[in-house]
């Protein structure tokens, strides 16, 4: 199993300008090889390899290479996934996207994709989250995360710069556990996932929603005021900006927080029995509604502008990341999670199956049929456990 340590690091003011300076050096590597790729590509029409610019690095005179040879490696890599990406958009129809040169503002992480010039030591817990990460060019820095640690064999680490502030993820792989487990009770969980109530369990456990884009969202429009009169350039302007990134952390941070909460209780509730998702297209329910030209140049309403809030709020409930939460929890805890078709699941009556509008009303559930009530979460939530392969189940 793979799994993620991050922690945030605290360079000295000598650090911050060496990595400072492997972020734009970095920067200047990734716009040079997408130039080579491009001008081989016009006076040749030959495609160049990552593994043929991998070849070039060898005996390269440039301070990149102060820096070691793998975080370059990376940097390569990082093109050449852009390269694959964009055959992808266009062998599929979709909007292709060349790759672009990067501005070296803009350029906020690097990539080490082996273990040779950087290593960690210390932050677990006997050494109270506290550690070192080794950088080859630029030394020893402390860093604190989880007492957890890294509790597997490192493989690949990413720098990013975040808000004005250095972060670390280590990519390690983690040994299953073996042997007895302790005794359990497993029970079947369905998760409706809404934007009120950001998850109702068919138990009846609920979980409102905390908001967080919008409790912050009074003090995240002054900054980005604030930035707005700032002019262009100018050094101050530079401050508002990490000031705006901030308050997007800080949302960011808390949504993160919330899925991790959330996403226990729900593996803590099923103890090891199944977990039932909807099958949700979270992409195409926050895509934009299609135009309706009026025929005469223009165009006609298309419910965009009302659709845009529950875009946000869909957006801001963080549904996919809370599912990817549940997944690798319900992985180390050996508990199966099954995803079933939503259609309908909050229009149907959980004990006589009439399917109507007409049953819901916001959060109440009442059946024009049988006269069945509840929450209409709750009542969700039933009917996706209801639909779930009875032959995942393990309870």
């Amino acid at each position: 199993m793979h799994r993620t340590f991050e922690a945030v690091l605290s360079p000295t003011v000598g650090q911050q300008a060496k990595l400072g300076r492997l972020f734009r050096l970095q920067c200047e590597l990734y716009n040079a090889a997408l130039e080579e790729r491009r001008g081989v590509w016009a006076q040749n029409g030959v495609s160049v390899s990552k593994f043929e610019q991998f070849k070039g690095l060898s005996g390269f005179e440039h301070p990149v290479m102060g820096y070691g040879v793998v975080p370059a490696r990376g940097t390569l890599t990082r093109l050449d996934r852009a390269f694959q990406s964009f055959f992808r958009r266009v062998k599929q129809g979709e909007r292709a996207g060349f790759p672009r040169f990067k501005p070296s503002a803009r350029w906020s992480s690097v990539e080490y994709p082996d273990t040779k010039c950087w290593k960690t030591d210390g932050g677990d817990r006997k050494h109270d989250g506290v550690g070192k990460l080794y950088l080859k060019g630029v030394g020893q820095i402390r860093f604190r995360g989880s007492r957890r640690g890294i509790r597997g064999v490192p493989r690949t680490l990413i720098v990013r710069r975040v808000a004005g502030k250095y972060r670390m993820f280590v990519t390690y792989v983690l040994e299953p556990t073996l042997g007895p487990r302790a005794p359990r009770t497993p029970k079947n969980v369905g998760v409706d996932l809404g934007v009120t109530e950001i998850v109702a369990l068919s138990d009846g456990t609920l979980f409102p929603n905390p908001r967080e884009l919008k409790r912050a969202s009074a003090r995240l429009a002054e900054a980005q005021q604030d930035l707005a009169r700032k002019q262009k350039g100018s050094n101050r302007r530079k401050q508002a900006a990490v000031r705006v990134a901030c308050h997007h952390r800080k949302i960011v941070m808390q949504r993160r927080n919330r899925n991790h909460q959330i996403s226990r209780a729900i593996v803590n509730a099923a103890d090891g029995g199944l977990i039932v998702f909807e099958d949700l297209k979270i992409g195409n329910m926050t895509a934009r509604c299609a135009p309706k030209p009026d025929g005469e140049g223009g165009f006609l309403p298309n419910g965009q502008t009302a659709k845009s809030g529950l875009n946000r709020e869909i957006r801001a409930a963080g549904w996919a990341q809370l599912r990817g939460f549940t997944g690798y929890k319900a992985e180390e805890a050996g508990t199966p999670i099954g995803l079933v078709n939503p259609a309908f699941t909050s229009q149907t009556c959980n004990m006589c199956g009439h399917v109507a509008a007409e049953n819901r009303h916001g959060t109440r559930f009442r059946c024009v049929k049988c006269g069945h009530t509840g929450h209409a979460d709750v009542n969700a939530a039933q009917n996706i456990l209801g639909r779930a392969d009875p032959t995942l189940s393990t309870a």
